[in-house]
């Protein structure tokens, strides 16, 4: 009964729009693909004139028909062929400059041939559209997708043609009032289509999503679960970890489900040898590879455990912008750079913040040893009490699950950053905790929280939202938004809970290359002789489990406007968007260096 509605909830996770739309699929990398990155033609719809006929309702003739004319005399307004283009994956506003600050309507046409093979299947895959896609195939509907970082898929077998089909995509980017994230962020709202889209040929039945992951409270029980997709879903399953000389098989029922619980012999993945297995899923109709780590991660009382050990969590936050070139991150060089970074930091930890990264970060983390807290963009002031709110939020939070559960890395989901506390709130965020952990078991839950002070000296802890999660997290900016530096020396935190904590913010701005003395804002004196006393006041957290300094790298942000110096960029990297390292980075490395070297591994 309990793997009956734990399938119930994963079906539960996708909206059903036509019959062409399916969950999404797991590990792409393991298919036969055919990538359609590149060049797309587009054309610029400020108006959605492409949606909408003149009565503001839908037309069955829009931009997705991608029509041409059949006579002289035939009035068409549009023409993608002629119309400019733009690179896929990549953010419409930095591959234009007068699209830099461009909210709206752009559509996107691919052209492609594709020749059918026998008894198999074919699908289009998304890594992400912000925010909102309505995706047609040769003028029919697939459907629409909300939520700009989340992959998702369609299914085409029937409509693909073998020459010329016609993939037209609309990608509408307006923030929302009731939308995930909400009108108002801190970062840059980068339009389009801003990872790779991809075919994916399948067998007619195939390995729809799995899961396979130490049972939490275990160093070498692997338990989890298979799931097929087709019209011949009783079937036996094998598992290889050939490298653990471990083969077992299973029978799926028939709903395709199927239980895995076995023991075997394992090298634990950690940052100091973040180990890698061959996992092989061998099906009548298919073989499917993937590399997955084995770790666990537990919490008790206030510390955190890495395979039953006590681990401090020496972290940086990162945002998904482009070093060097600006813009969205999307590539593998992208996470190489970033990640290459954060490890010459001195870090064993990132928070990838406010919303699921691309897949490549993860991998990347995966391979670099560096574990990862992923979050959703439940960020400040969402609709609390709006249903349809809260079923993106909990959708955007499956899709995310759902492609990175199997990745040793991801060891945080996180439900939410710096919401105001209010009943209608916790119990919005509360659901959101069921959710992951009905989905996962086996990661620990965060957020980061709000708090305030006792008196003049004290910080609390205490955000209702706490009793639900297992690590706490918070955000400080004592010395930059909270009075000086100094202040800093003062304060004692405490907090209602037995629950380790991560100091998931703290930092301040500083333009890389301006000068000052410590009291002068924007110069990178400044800004180390912050990171000086709020280390200081950090080390006397007895409940401090893990930090991460706000923020690797400068970004940009449409609330930054200060001429010469933010130029709408938040500037509290400790690197700025052209790589060169301020002084506050290297007061970071030397306290990471010294932690490790004290055994605080």
């Amino acid at each position: 009964m309990k793997c009956i509605l734990f399938l119930m909830l994963m079906l539960s996770t996708v909206p059903l729009v036509r019959a062409q739309q399916t969950e999404l699929i797991a590990n792409t990398d393991g298919r036969k693909t055919v990538s359609l990155d590149g060049q797309w033609h587009t054309i610029i719809d400020p108006y959605e004139t492409g949606y909408y006929d003149y009565r503001y309702q839908p037309s069955a003739d829009g931009y997705f028909k991608d029509a041409r004319p059949k006579t002289k005399s035939d009035l068409i307004e549009y023409d993608f062929d002629t119309s400019e283009s733009l690179s896929v994956p990549g953010d419409w506003n930095t591959q234009k400059e007068r699209l830099l600050l461009y909210e709206g309507t752009i559509w996107y046409k691919k052209s492609f041939d594709y020749q059918k093979q026998p008894n198999t299947r074919l699908f289009v895959y998304f890594g992400a559209a912000n925010y909102v896609a309505d995706v047609y195939l040769n003028g029919e509907k697939l459907g629409r997708h909300e939520g700009g970082f989340t992959p998702f898929n369609f299914e085409v077998t029937r409509l693909v043609r073998e020459k010329a089909n016609s993939l037209i995509v609309k990608v509408d980017n307006q923030r929302r009032r009731d939308g995930v994230p909400t009108l108002n962020t801190d970062w840059w709202n980068y339009g389009g289509l801003t990872r790779e889209v991809k075919l994916i040929e399948t067998p007619a039945t195939f390995v729809q999503d799995y899961f396979i992951q130490l049972q939490k409270g275990s160093h070498d029980h692997i338990s989890g679960w298979v799931k097929l997709n087709g019209d011949k879903l009783n079937q036996r399953i094998t598992l290889r970890i050939p490298e653990a000389k471990t083969v077992r098989s299973f029978n799926t029922d028939a709903n395709g489900f199927a239980e895995i619980s076995f023991t075997a012999d394992l090298i634990l993945w950690s940052p100091d040898n973040p180990k890698l297995y061959d996992v092989v899923l061998e099906t009548e109709t298919e073989r499917l590879p993937d590399l997955i780590g084995f770790r666990s991660i537990e919490t008790k009382g206030s510390e955190i455990l890495l395979n039953g050990r006590p681990i401090f969590l020496r972290g940086v936050s990162i945002h998904e912008e482009a070093p060097f070139r600006g813009g969205r991150a999307y590539s593998k060089e992208d996470s190489i750079t970033l990640l290459g970074w954060a490890k010459e930091l001195g870090c064993n930890f990132v928070r990838l913040a406010h919303y699921p990264h691309n897949e490549s970060m993860v991998r990347q983390a995966d391979r670099l040893g560096l574990m990862v807290w992923s979050e959703i963009p439940v960020y400040w002031t969402i609709l609390w009490e709006n249903p349809a709110t809260f079923e993106n939020a909990q959708r955007q939070l499956s899709e995310m699950i759902a492609r990175d559960k199997n990745r040793a890395a991801v060891i945080i989901w996180s439900m939410a950053n710096e919401t105001p506390i209010g009943a209608a709130r916790l119990s919005f965020l509360k659901k959101l905790v069921d959710r992951a952990r009905g989905l996962d078991s086996t990661r620990l839950i965060s957020a980061a929280l709000e708090r305030h002070y006792l008196d003049e000296q004290t910080e609390m802890i205490d955000d209702p939202l706490g009793e639900y999660l297992d690590v706490l997290g918070c955000n400080e900016y004592v010395g930059w938004y909270d009075g000086l530096a100094e202040k800093a020396d003062r304060l004692e935190w405490k907090t209602k809970y037995q629950k380790p904590l991560i100091m998931s913010e703290f930092g301040g701005d500083a333009l890389y290359g301006k000068h000052g003395d410590a009291l002068t804002r924007w110069t990178e004196e400044y800004q180390e002789n912050l990171y000086q006393h709020t280390l200081k006041m950090l080390k006397k957290i007895t409940f401090l489990r893990g930090t991460c300094p706000w923020i690797l790298m400068d970004f940009r942000s449409p609330r930054r406007p200060l001429p010469g110096i933010q130029d709408f960029h938040n500037r509290k990297g400790l690197i700025s968007d052209r790589g060169e390292r301020k002084k506050a980075f290297y007061v970071m490395q030397q306290f990471y260096h010294e932690m490790e070297a004290a055994g605080q591994k």
